[in-house]
């Protein structure tokens, strides 16, 4: 585990699921860590889990006046983690514009106010969670595969711009996250145990997997411009 004793480290979207597992490393590898979401509640339940000392910031990550607002009075981060996005499934023809518009505004426009707003130091690092469409679409999923592979070209061209602050990207597969919530108990198992079955690692993916990933990657000093895979497999198939 690499160590990041003295470090401030800012997850955004770390109130619940990759972020939450994201911050649960940094903070046992001796961060300081802040985590931001737009739920006090949520964020102060994170925070308790967590179980250490750690600063939550509300921030709407879809508002630029906020964002601008929280990183002029941040101060400079070694660290900035973004997890948050989601909405858009459908076919492209039973998508409303509305929606399409939303799904992009969900997460490539909060990952670009972040980049652009983030005073990150030098040496530090600016790591995105994208997602396995961007690279292997699927059905009904057309939009969320231009979402996330814009998310990873925004990873490569930043990580030329903003050299030599490092700039990556991980791409989870199937995690257990709240995102699941929306079947029932049976049916999630079900999906769970379909998914672990397939995969060639033969498990379902925890947010702490994605947190370590990321973790690699903060503490990597000749990582850059790399969209990492963590996803049990699920791309060899």
């Amino acid at each position: 585990m690499y160590s990041f004793d003295g470090m401030r480290v800012l997850v955004v979207g770390g109130s619940s699921g990759i972020g939450l597992g994201t911050a649960k490393v940094a903070f046992e590898a001796g961060a300081d860590v802040t985590i931001a979401g737009r739920s006090e509640e949520r964020l102060a339940g994170a925070a308790k889990a967590i179980g250490g000392n750690v600063t939550t910031a509300v921030l709407d990550a879809t508002d630029d006046a906020a964002v601008t607002d929280y990183f002029a009075g941040s101060g400079a981060w070694n660290h900035v983690a973004v997890t948050i996005g989601k909405g858009g499934r459908g076919l492209i023809q039973d998508l409303d514009m509305a929606t399409a518009y939303a799904a992009m505004d969900a997460k490539f426009w909060p990952y670009f106010r972040i980049a652009r707003a983030a005073e990150i130091v030098t040496g530090g690092s600016l790591t995105f969670v994208t997602g396995g469409l961007g690279q292997r679409p699927a059905p009904a999923a057309s939009v969320l595969s231009a979402v996330n592979a814009a998310v990873e070209g925004l990873t490569r061209g930043l990580a030329i711009d903003f050299s030599p602050t490092r700039v990556n990207a991980v791409s989870p597969g199937a995690i257990d996250t709240p995102l699941w919530d929306q079947l029932s108990s049976d049916a999630r198992k079900a999906h769970y145990e379909r998914i672990e079955a397939t995969l060639p690692a033969k498990r379902m993916g925890q947010p702490e997997d994605v947190g370590q990933a990321i973790s690699m990657l903060m503490g990597n000093p000749f990582t850059t411009g790399v969209v990492l895979q963590v996803d049990g497999g699920s791309m060899l198939l």
